[in-house]
């Protein structure tokens, strides 16, 4: 380790690849940062399992990343930020940074007073984005969708096909009918399908996501620590805590026709599971 730290690398950890919108803003960002990559593949979605659950395995990851020196770990996912990122800030050294609906771009944006808000039912359910549209919406009404099985149908690769706009036309038609004028993306894998969410709003409807302003505090905290890495071109490392074919064959579509994943090694939960057992 450097006396800086600025040549070790950031963390990233989502339940699969819809963090990949986030470490991408985060390379355009920082390309002279190392990055470190792991999709809780064995574990996907996350939306649907209990805080508890997700507590668990965002504190396995957390060890895993400081094992690999991580200087800073982003939790690019709205879902385990909003059930465990207080705890991982407890308990590990570093920073962490998490991913929130972006509410308050959403609220300056709107015109006609009404913003859409996709997300999984997990994140619209956590005390965090109950926050948000507390300390945010002022007199804007919001209109949350939450959307089961987006996320899982995403994972599985289909980003352009008929029965994936059959499926985002039942989630955006609602908002659009309310009158949102904004939509925020509130999961980190919604952005790859952004494309058809405003195909399917037209052109008079904004589409938020929040990978830009994720990727402007990761900057900000390696700026206060004096940890960044200011030169030379950064690498990235992918590791999956599940069998790393079908991660292999998304990350070859969505970063780069080489990239492959590492498989996780076993890590202990805090109650002692494996860390690839099955919660």
């Amino acid at each position: 380790m450097t006396q800086s730290g600025s040549e070790n690398p950031i963390g990233v950890f989502d339940s699969g690849v819809g963090g990949l919108t986030i470490l991408r803003a985060a390379r355009q960002a920082l390309p002279c940062e190392n990055l470190v990559y792991v999709a809780d593949a064995a574990h996907v979605p996350y939306g649907q399992k209990s805080p508890e659950q997700i507590q668990d395995r965002a504190l396995a990851i957390g060890g895993f990343l400081l094992g690999q020196a991580a200087k800073v770990i982003v939790v690019a996912c709205n879902t385990a930020t909003a059930a465990a990122i207080d705890l991982l800030r407890e308990r590990l050294s570093i920073p962490v940074v998490g991913v929130e609906p972006a509410i308050k771009p959403a609220v300056a944006a709107t015109h006609s007073g009404v913003v859409g808000v996709l997300a999984t039912p997990a994140t619209l359910a956590s005390e965090r984005y109950l926050s948000l549209i507390e300390r945010f919406a002022g007199g804007i009404r919001i209109v949350a969708q939450p959307c089961a099985g987006l996320a899982e149908h995403i994972e599985r690769g289909d980003l352009d096909g008929e029965r994936t706009e059959r499926l985002l036309r039942g989630f955006v038609e609602p908002l659009l009918a309310e009158g949102a004028d904004v939509i925020v993306l509130g999961c980190t894998h919604y952005p790859l399908v952004a494309h058809i969410v405003q195909r399917i709003a037209g052109p008079g409807v904004a589409v938020i996501e929040n990978g830009t302003a994720v990727a402007r505090e990761v900057a900000r905290q390696l700026a206060l620590r004096g940890s960044a890495r200011a030169v030379g071109t950064g690498s990235e490392v992918f590791w999956s805590s599940g069998p790393t074919q079908r991660i292999d064959a998304l990350l070859g579509e969505l970063w780069a026709p080489h990239a492959r994943a590492r498989r996780l090694p076993e890590v202990q939960t805090r109650d002692g599971r494996d860390f690839n057992a099955t919660p």
